[in-house]
């Protein structure tokens, strides 16, 4: 990561600064403990990073939960808001590059919406042999 960070710390600083401009609330459910490798790292964050653009850009909501957590199985990253959500499976840039990120690391992500409730961004990176 940046500057010698984990992934924790730089999820942390990405949150508070993302909240303080766009005045979303961002309810932390978990971050990862201990070290994640640098290449799934950086995977993440970007793919983190573009789920909080479109609930910024696209959703409406006034608050977003996060949790990334690091386990036996490997890594999981859920991103939800109390948007607007929708009723069909969501095509954009935004969202190929989320998956493209998740696939390049072994993993796959899922978007999952339900209109008028908000939508879900889960990606999972599953531990690999030997790591």
């Amino acid at each position: 990561m940046r500057g010698g960070k984990g992934l924790a710390e730089a999820l942390e600083h990405y949150l508070s600064e993302w909240t303080r401009r766009t005045g979303i609330t961002v309810e932390t459910w978990a971050l990862p403990e201990g070290e994640v490798p640098a290449r799934i790292a950086r995977g993440v964050m970007v793919a983190f990073e573009e789920a909080l653009l479109n609930v910024e850009r696209h959703s409406g909501a006034r608050t977003v939960s996060v949790a990334v957590t690091l386990g036996p199985s490997g890594l999981r990253m859920t991103v939800s808001d109390n948007g607007h959500g929708f009723s069909s499976e969501p095509e954009g840039r935004g969202i190929a590059l989320m998956r493209a990120r998740f696939r390049e690391l072994g993993g796959n992500l899922s978007v999952n919406g339900v209109r008028g409730e908000g939508t879900t961004v889960t990606g999972v990176v599953p531990r690999t042999r030997g790591a």
